[in-house]
């Protein structure tokens, strides 16, 4: 899980790409079952959804970035 968690916080807009297009190909998958909807009101579903949940990660990745330089800053005050 670590590995994970540091590749992530290494690479941060490649993962939040990556979600960003794997919520497109879900969303896209998922409309492709309701037949009465034109393609071109798919995609903007699609996209849709994808910005959401894009506007969501990023949110978390605020509050993790916020919480790790919380922690660096009690951990320098308390060697100090």
């Amino acid at each position: 899980m670590e590995a994970i968690q540091s590749w992530v916080s290494e690479h941060k807009l490649t993962s939040i790409g990556a979600i960003w297009a794997s919520a497109i190909g879900a969303s896209m998958a998922y409309n492709s079952r309701a037949r009465t909807l034109k393609p071109s009101l798919r995609l903007i579903h699609a996209r849709m959804h994808a910005q959401a949940l894009t506007l969501a990660v990023l949110s978390g990745a605020a509050a993790y970035h916020y919480y790790e330089k919380s922690c660096s800053k009690q951990e320098e005050v308390a060697n100090a």
